[in-house]
């Protein structure tokens, strides 16, 4: 009886013809995401609601823009959102979602239409924390709204439209709203090195979250 280490497998491998179509595919998509990729994650797709959440992280503009969606779509809640920051407001760390809301009563926004939902402090999964934080802190305020809206920074809409719908499934509505600082609309995104990796990272964390969860092993808010 002979001793056999191997075994001989056919195996089926592109012809030059099926490798070039494969190539031009290929091509295509990346090329069709070079020029429309920060197009598709920065999506706005409003709900009908009645409460708009900020991520606070978006800065004293996207603020400002938020409060004047809150204004504009008669809303009657703004609830200001994030965890701790890295001083990228202030010389030191503080609190995105009451910095935010601090941004919210100094633009004349009734303190009593505000809330405020600090999220835990985190390295990773931050968007969920902050989705998992609204939740909460809404469902203690005895607020139950049908549908909300989500306010945040352009590229990062789609994950966050997407991380909030997991989140609130079965619950409420979720729409987005992607703001779009007025330099996105005059230069292209490869004439910005901050622009390009943001993209580059939000395309990423996009399809992790789309197929893998970002690696969570559960998306309720009762965890």
């Amino acid at each position: 009886m002979r001793l056999r280490l191997f075994r001989r497998y056919t195996i089926l491998s592109p012809t030059w013809t099926g490798s070039l179509c494969i190539s031009s595919i290929l091509f295509i998509v990346v090329a069709a995401w070079f020029n429309y990729g920060e197009t598709y994650l920065a999506i706005t797709n409003r709900a009908p609601a009645d409460i708009l959440v900020v991520e606070g992280w978006i800065g004293r503009n996207g603020i400002r823009a938020a409060v004047d969606e809150f204004e504009r779509g008669h809303y009657r809640y703004i609830v200001a959102t994030g965890g701790l920051t890295s001083g990228g407001w202030e010389d030191k760390s503080a609190s995105y979602a009451e910095m935010a809301a601090e941004e919210m009563m100094r633009l004349d926004v009734p303190k009593e239409r505000i809330v405020v939902a600090t999220s835990e402090n985190t390295e990773s999964h931050r968007t969920f924390a902050s989705a998992v934080s609204v939740w909460r802190t809404l469902r203690d305020a005895g607020i139950k709204p049908e549908s909300l809206n989500v306010f945040t920074l352009g590229p990062h809409a789609s994950r966050s439209a997407l991380v909030f719908a997991k989140v609130n499934s079965p619950g409420p509505k979720i729409g987005v709203i992607g703001w779009l600082p007025p330099e996105y609309k005059t230069e292209a995104w490869w004439n910005s090195s901050d622009r390009s990796r943001e993209l580059l990272e939000e395309t990423v964390a996009y399809f992790y979250e789309l197929l893998f969860n970002s690696g969570r092993r559960s998306n309720s808010a009762l965890m």
